[in-house]
């Protein structure tokens, strides 16, 4: 009867959970302090053509500061990227190009921009803010063997978003999102997005992520390698003038 009793408790907790519920389960899962890593992207175009970048990123507070060096190929070597998030303002973005001895500054009009031609865009590189959005929760499935919540996310009207909304596989086990569609102003599927995570030290840390750009029939793979967490960075490194040199180790 014991038995019983906590499943069903535990069966109620999870059919009584709101969109919203789940959007706060997601942002308050256990994550680094610090994270460290290197970065292998891989775009493929519509003709098959392959093109890879090497980079070496670390990021502290949810990812809402991060630096990016690129190291590959060569003529991407020396390109670096800054992204600062504070609520309630725009995100701070800047770029050094080293050809032009220049750091480009992203406006948040250029938000839905890609990322180095990826199949990721600024605005994928922030943060998503639970009060950004509206949250529904639909019917749960399963994805990849696992129980999943399935959640619409709608960015408010005042976050000027390029997506209208986002449909998200929630894994139940550990609140990480597996699957990922997004969908542009006109309501049409714009992106797949499917992640791969391993755990280090307690945290479920992304190790892949594939983006399909249907309407470009373009793809990017993100392979995660080198993943330190909770090493010691300093506040300091987040700042413009860090842009220029790539870090030693």
């Amino acid at each position: 009867m014991r038995f019983f009793t906590i499943f069903l408790l535990n069966f109620t907790f999870l059919i009584s959970q709101t969109g919203n519920d789940i959007s706060l389960m997601i942002d308050s899962r256990l994550s680094p302090k610090n994270l460290s890593n290197t970065i292998n992207m891989t775009l493929t175009n519509s003709r098959g053509k392959i093109r890879t970048n090497k980079m070496i990123s670390k990021s502290t507070d949810k990812n809402r500061k991060q630096i990016i060096w690129f190291l590959e190929p060569k003529d991407d070597k020396g390109v670096a990227f800054l992204k600062i998030e504070e609520k309630g303002r725009d995100d701070q973005m800047r770029m050094w190009l080293p050809a032009f001895k220049k750091v480009r500054r992203i406006s948040s009009k250029k938000k839905g921009d890609s990322f180095m031609g990826s199949d990721l865009s600024y605005e994928d590189l922030s943060t998503r803010d639970v009060e950004d959005h509206t949250y529904e929760r639909l019917d749960d499935e399963i994805f990849n063997n696992s129980d999943c919540y399935v959640l619409e996310t709608i960015p408010i009207k005042e976050l000027k978003s390029s997506y209208s909304k986002h449909k998200s596989w929630v894994d139940k086990s550990n609140m990480t999102v597996l699957k990922e569609e997004s969908y542009d102003k006109r309501g049409e599927l714009k992106k797949k997005k499917f992640f791969t995570y391993e755990l280090f030290n307690n945290y479920y840390i992304a190790v892949k992520i594939l983006v399909e750009d249907l309407q470009k029939k373009h793809t990017t793979e993100v392979v995660f390698s080198n993943v330190l967490v909770d090493n010691p960075i300093k506040e300091a490194l987040f700042h413009e003038r860090n842009l220029r040199q790539a870090p030693k180790n």
